[in-house]
């Protein structure tokens, strides 16, 4: 396995990758068509093996304290994609990138790493396995169907009827929220301090 800078021809490998990795996860519903791209510095690794991409990690970086990150003092990097191909999982890959993502972000001089994940056990344990720490939450809420619609929305627009909606919750009343609404995913702030 070679682990290297991303270039633009991994592109659908990389799509392809990150789809397959999300399927299991509570990010299954976020696909994307194209690799994004970041208004400021990013490192972005991909893990190659039998010329597929079997891995990526892409940590957009701050050159100005907190115009990419929203936790923490100094210069963050955050990582906005971390994945593995489900072939792949479980045999290092995801701590190979990060190792080599740590590496590449002491060099820049960061002091930190954040990501913000969904409540799949296992990818928080995963962080907290790497030594991330959880510094905050939040919840996300799918509003969907007739009845979570109607007590949740009034529109005065004549005959605009929402089908569904995507919310963030950032009371302190969480049950409350669980209770009312059918999807609701617990999202949590990871930190890790680099040295």
């Amino acid at each position: 396995m070679e682990i290297r800078d991303f270039q633009i021809e991994d592109e659908i490998g990389w799509i392809r990758c990150r789809v397959l990795s999300f399927l299991n996860t509570a990010y299954f519903d976020n696909v994307l068509q194209k690799k994004e791209t970041y208004a400021n510095p990013a490192i972005e690794l991909v893990a190659i093996k039998d010329h597929q991409v079997i891995g990526l990690l892409d940590i957009e970086y701050e050159l100005q304290p907190q115009t990419v990150c929203s936790k923490g003092e100094g210069l963050g990097g955050m990582i906005w994609h971390i994945a593995v191909h489900p072939d792949y999982q479980k045999m290092g890959v995801g701590h190979q990138l990060l190792q080599e993502g740590e590496k590449r972000a002491k060099a820049q001089k960061l002091n930190r790493l954040e990501a913000w994940t969904r409540d799949d056990k296992w990818v928080n344990e995963w962080y907290i396995n790497n030594k991330f720490s959880i510094v905050d939450s939040y919840l996300q809420v799918f509003i969907e169907g007739e009845n979570e619609i109607k007590q949740t929305f009034i529109t005065e627009t004549p005959e605009l009827y929402p089908v569904q909606a995507f919310a963030h919750y950032v009371g302190k009343e969480k049950e409350m929220i669980r209770e009312r609404y059918a999807r609701v995913h617990e999202c949590f702030c990871f930190e890790k301090k680099l040295l």
